[in-house]
This record gives C-alpha cells, sequence and structure tokens, in this order.
C-alpha cells in the first residue's frame, strides 16, 4: 500500500479562490451613490457623523455584533423564580452593545435637535448605514424617533419624557423614567381580528377619577402586535365613549410601580430576530390620553408617518448590504480562468442592481429632506412620496437580495454568509406600517383628497423636463400616458383595483426624474431606458445593450471594491 507524506496531504486542505474578510471598511465613504445623496439632500456637515459612524458600522466588532444578537435571539421571562410577574425580554449582550452605538449616534433624535436643515436626511442616512450592519435593533430606535411629535402634543409628558429621548443615552434598566439615563418608545396597535383596520380594535379606556390626573385612564384589551416590549412606554389605541382615542402607556406607573402590561409571548418572526415582537394584554393598565378623545388615528398617524420614512430607510440599508457583498465576492472569486466580475453575464447583473440602489437613495434622501421642509409644498410632497418610497422600494428589496445571494453561489445560501439574513429581513418593512395593499390605497386616497400632494409630486418630476425622453414620455401630464392622468386621479379616477399599478408607476416615474437631475448619465439613461421605456426583461441582469455598464459598475465601486471594470 503506498505511503503518503502527510505534509503532501495537508496542502490539499489549503484554501484558495476565496474573496478576502468583507469587515474592516467605512460603510460610508465606500458608497458613492449614498454619500452624494446624502450631501446633497441634508448639507455638507452630514458628512463627519456619517463618516464616523460608517467606520464603525463597517467595523469585524460590530458586525460580529450583530451576527451574535441574530445567533441568540431575545427570550421572554414572564415570572421571576418565585414566581413573581415580570414580563422582561432578555437580551445578549451584543443587542445591549448596538442599541448603546446607535444612542450614542443619536439616530432617535438627530432629527429634532439641534433644529437645522437637513436633520431628518441625517436621520435617515444614518439608519440606512446601521442598518446594513444589524437591522432588528432599529426597531426601537425609529419608533423612539417616531414617537417625538406625537408627545410634544401633550406639555407634561413631553416634559418628562423628551429630555430622555433627546438628550439621553441607552438605558436597558427598567425603572422610573426619572432614574432613567435615556428612554425608548414602542409601539401597539393592531390587534387580532383587525390587523390595519384598528378601527375594529377591541381594547377599551376607562377614565381614573381621583387623585389622578384628567388624562388618566386605565386600559383593558390585547394586542396582536407590541414592537420592542421592553420599552420604556409605548403609544397605543383604544376606544373611550367618544371613540378611538390615542394613549402612551408607561412601563412604570408615576408611583413607581411596574405597570400591568403582560406579555403574553413573543413572536417567532421570519426575521428581524433581534428585536423582540410581543403579544401583550392590558390588564387595567395605566395610560395617559394624547390628544383628543375620539382623534386616535389622526395623533398617532404622525408616528406612522415618521416610521414610514424608516422603512425606506432600513430597506435601502438592507440593499446596500446585499449589494456590497455581492459586488465584494465577484471581484475577488474566479470562475473559468478570470474573475467572475470580467464576465459580461455577471457586469449586467450587478450593474442591473446598482441602478435600482442608486434609484433608492436618490428617492430616500429625497423624501428625507421633505420632512425636513417648512413649506406646505414640501409637507405635501412628503405625505405622497413617503408613501411611494416605502411601496415601491418593500417591493423590489425581497427580489434584490435574492440576486445578491445568487450571486454568490451556495455560498451565498449558508448561514455563515449574511445574505440569508438579509434576504429574511427584506420583506419586513414592505408589511410593517401597511403592507404593499394598504399603501397602495392610502396613495390613491391621498392624490384624490389632498391636490397639492399632486401638485408637488409633478413640479418634482417638471424639474427634470426635457432630460430625458424616456422619463418625458412617462411623466403624467405631458400627454404621453394617459394610464395616469393626473386630472382623472384628482376627480376621483384610478380604479382601486389598479392602485398597485399607479403607485409603481409614480414611484419609478420619481426615482427617474431624480436621477436625470443628479445621477451620472450612465445611471439615469441606464434606468430610464429599461425602467421607465420598458427596454428591460423580467429579472436583473437583462440590461440591454447600449446601456453603459462600465459607467455604472463605476458608481458603486469608486473606492470600494478592486477593479471592478475588469
Amino acid at each position: 500500500m503506498p505511503r503518503h507524506d502527510p505534509l503532501t496531504r495537508l496542502a490539499t486542505h489549503e484554501v484558495t479562490n476565496q474573496p478576502p474578510d468583507f469587515a474592516g471598511r467605512n460603510l460610508y465613504l465606500t458608497d458613492p451613490a449614498l454619500r452624494a445623496a446624502a450631501l446633497r439632500e441634508g448639507g455638507e456637515w452630514l458628512d463627519a457623523p456619517l463618516t464616523a459612524l460608517g467606520e464603525d458600522a463597517g467595523s469585524e466588532r460590530v458586525l460580529e455584533w450583530g451576527e451574535q444578537a441574530n445567533r441568540f435571539p431575545p427570550e421572554l421571562a414572564t415570572f421571576d423564580r418565585y414566581g413573581r410577574r415580570i414580563d422582561e425580554v432578555r437580551f445578549h449582550p451584543a443587542y445591549h452593545a448596538l442599541m448603546h452605538l446607535a444612542m450614542r449616534y443619536r439616530i432617535q433624535s438627530i432629527a429634532w435637535q439641534p433644529a437645522r436643515a437637513g436633520s431628518h436626511v441625517a436621520h435617515a442616512a444614518l439608519l440606512a448605514l446601521f442598518t446594513e450592519a444589524e437591522a432588528g435593533t432599529m426597531c426601537p430606535i425609529s419608533m423612539t424617533y417616531a414617537a417625538v411629535p406625537v408627545l410634544r402634543q401633550h406639555p407634561d409628558l413631553a416634559r418628562v419624557w423628551l429630555p430622555k429621548i433627546l438628550d439621553g443615552d441607552y438605558d436597558a434598566a427598567l425603572k422610573p423614567i426619572a432614574d432613567k439615563a435615556g428612554a425608548t418608545v414602542g409601539m401597539a396597535m393592531t390587534e387580532k381580528q383587525g390587523g390595519s383596520d384598528v378601527r375594529a380594535n377591541a381594547t377599551r379606556a376607562y377614565r381614573l377619577e381621583g387623585e389622578h390626573s384628567r388624562d388618566a385612564y386605565r386600559l383593558v384589551g390585547h394586542k396582536w402586535f407590541c414592537s420592542a416590549p421592553m420599552s420604556d412606554g409605548f403609544l397605543t389605541l383604544a376606544y373611550t365613549d367618544a371613540g378611538l382615542g390615542c394613549f402612551f402607556v408607561p412601563r412604570i406607573t408615576p408611583d413607581g410601580r411596574r405597570n400591568t402590561l403582560y406579555l403574553m409571548r413573543l413572536k417567532d418572526k421570519l426575521g428581524n430576530r433581534t428585536n423582540a415582537s410581543a403579544e401583550i394584554e392590558y390588564h387595567d393598565t395605566y395610560a395617559v390620553l394624547v390628544g383628543e378623545e375620539g382623534r386616535g388615528v389622526p395623533t398617532i398617524i404622525e408616528m406612522v408617518h415618521h416610521t414610514r420614512l424608516d422603512t425606506m430607510a432600513g430597506t435601502l440599508g438592507i440593499m446596500r448590504m446585499a449589494l456590497a457583498q455581492a459586488a465584494h465576492h465577484v471581484a475577488h472569486r474566479r470562475a473559468f480562468q478570470k474573475r467572475l466580475i470580467d464576465h459580461a453575464l455577471m457586469r449586467n447583473v450587478i450593474a442591473d442592481l446598482a441602478l435600482d440602489y442608486e434609484a433608492a437613495a436618490a428617492l430616500t434622501m429625497r423624501v428625507a429632506r421633505a420632512f425636513d421642509g417648512d413649506s406646505e409644498a414640501e409637507r405635501a410632497f412628503a405625505r405622497l412620496a413617503v408613501a411611494l418610497g416605502k411601496y415601491w422600494l418593500g417591493k423590489r428589496a425581497a427580489n434584490f437580495v435574492y440576486e445578491c445571494m445568487e450571486c454568490h453561489g451556495g455560498a451565498g445560501y449558508v448561514e455563515e454568509s449574511p445574505l440569508p439574513r438579509l434576504y429574511r429581513e427584506a420583506p419586513l418593512n414592505s408589511i410593517w406600517e401597511g403592507s404593499g395593499n394598504v399603501i397602495a390605497l392610502d396613495i390613491l386616497r391621498t392624490l384624490r383628497k389632498e391636490p397639492m400632494t399632486l401638485d408637488a409630486y409633478q413640479a418634482e418630476v417638471d424639474a427634470a423636463s426635457g432630460g430625458n425622453a424616456h422619463l418625458d414620455a412617462a411623466a403624467i401630464g405631458r400627454g404621453g400616458n394617459a394610464h395616469l392622468d393626473a386630472a382623472a386621479i384628482g376627480r376621483g379616477g384610478g380604479d382601486e383595483s389598479r392602485a398597485r399599478w399607479i403607485a409603481e408607476r409614480l414611484a419609478l416615474v420619481l426615482q427617474g426624474a431624480l436621477l436625470v437631475r443628479h445621477a451620472p448619465p450612465a445611471v439615469a439613461q441606464g434606468f430610464c431606458a429599461t425602467r421607465l421605456a420598458g427596454e428591460w426583461g423580467r429579472s436583473y441582469g437583462t440590461l440591454p445593450q447600449g446601456v453603459d455598464i462600465n459607467g455604472i459598475l463605476g458608481r458603486i465601486s469608486a473606492g470600494t471594491f478592486e477593479d471592478l471594470h475588469g
């Protein structure tokens, strides 16, 4: 029997033709599309905080926290060892480290103070960057950010809670708000029998008498989804005799007791696993009315409006990390005697993906700037455009991430890769805060009831008039798109069965207009020729001849990947 040298056998185990580690890069400085859009819409002052977070979020340490927090998801502790109810969620230390980091960068509060131009752009860009490292922790951060305008409607709550949000640091301990270093806020709106139809809620609110303030109530009911149940307080909906009201529920009551908010179970979700979501019951739970009785939906809709911006920013972060991982892999992996990126078809795939990412970055940052606007036209644009962005980016995300996964082959399908986590995360922002049909119908109602929103939208698109023939042909109001006749929509036209089509087309035209105005010609022309003119297949990697693939690839690779031009 032949003998083999052990060293010879070991040599067969040498690992070759694999990419180097991804970690150790600045996720902001290596993203030309996001950087250009953020600075254009928010101002040069954003460069410093985004550069700092980009360095942290792309570090081996923080990326490892993201992996650990997902590998060891939160656990529910209903009782202590002696049988007393505690209703607490316990997290891996990596989760707490991520929350500390997020609040150190003021992602929850930078939009609100100090008041300066571009503050909501800063918030959205920071949230997108952090999402690249870990998405689930951005749920409590987002809701805390979005709770600020609602809490401001109640001066007593604002005086106590806003300093803990705006100036606070992460403090996981469950204790009275006065003793906290900082606070987070969650939300509990939907119920089993209603879901998105919150007016079908059955939770009741009863006024408390005696020593309590006139706004104090007790709640009785069950909530199907409570996001971030270890938050320090929650905004929720319940019926009074006057109708549906918005209430604030603290985890600790003003007299220092644990509120009777019971966690029944944690949801076993597809993704977003670092962030706990729970079913809860209110058992005479102390709550404070915010806004008017019977006006709960208009009160809490301000929070929903702002969290919709974060569904866009979160989706943007998911898309960017998936694309960055794919581009990193194909730039270093070889097959058939050359790098994957040197194969013409792979170049087509990556460039096609890059068009959607660049359009997503331009749209998200522009919508964030509208949230900063103080004119009625900007506010109107924000109301419509945030719904368009949430709808369309959410619809693109899952297939986008899948295609990035396929660029890796089998290596992208195993759990050591971040792609499976990104893939599980991708549908969330389309479902959260109104799924596809809800948002599409909301868009249609907005167009019908608020004519100024369509005027603001058209003004944004018209700013790109004459810049691209495909865009001009697709834009409403120019005679080239009878299916999107603005006047017909305003008169109540637009069959509800076509609401998704209308939402999709409005979003694509808006993205095209932004790219024509601001992106390199290769990107703008490629996007309009494919997404608006229909010179495109049914999947990524079907860019037609004439599209400047080299120009598009250069846009995603500048300073990031080694020689993607091949």
